[in-house]
């Protein structure tokens, strides 16, 4: 899938198998327990558990139809990262990631941009996400980005990769048309 693709800002790439640990790490610790709660992303009061693992990263890493980019300082340490996948129209974007003592700052913003020039580079018409519709900030801060909600509704899973709901939770589907900018 990303053949040919290049970007314009030398601190962004596409994630390789040596990142794994790193990425890992830095979901992980953005979305649950204490860490997490340095940023405004934290899911800690919602689910217990891991948000990912490495074979979870594994797989979408090297997946055909996905890719991950990251975002590195300027230590090549890895402070970022959006998991992209190809469901043609559209890429679906998922487990945007930003270091949370950094969060706030335009990194989560630079990251987006990279996956909606992305999106235009495949011909994609558009990104679709899932967020957990309790998340109002976050659903808040993607609708100023041009991210609709679409009125589509998913459950939660029940399997475990995403964690373990204190509560019930479900997905509201946001869409961004790439075809109006």
């Amino acid at each position: 899938m990303l053949k040919g693709f290049a970007f314009s800002d030398t601190q962004i790439r596409f994630a390789r198998l040596s990142d794994l640990s790193a990425i890992e790490q830095l979901v992980n610790s953005a979305y649950r327990g204490e860490s997490s709660r340095k940023g405004w992303t934290t899911e800690a009061d919602l689910l217990d558990g891991i948000r990912t693992h490495q074979q979870q990263l594994t797989e979408q890493i090297t997946a055909d139809d996905s890719v991950m980019l990251v975002i590195t300082d300027t230590h090549d340490a890895i402070i970022a990262c959006v998991y992209l996948q190809d469901k043609e129209p559209v890429l679906y974007l998922g487990m945007l990631t930003v270091q949370p003592n950094l969060q706030a700052a335009g990194t989560g913003k630079k990251l987006l941009a990279a996956s909606e020039s992305y999106a235009q580079w495949l011909g994609r018409t558009g990104i679709q996400m899932t967020v957990i519709s309790v998340r109002h900030e976050l659903i808040a801060w993607y609708q100023r980005r041009g991210y609709r909600l679409t009125g589509e509704k998913m459950p939660f899973p029940e399997h475990l990769a995403l964690g373990i709901p204190k509560h019930s939770l479900e997905f509201l589907v946001l869409e961004k048309n790439l075809l109006t900018q």
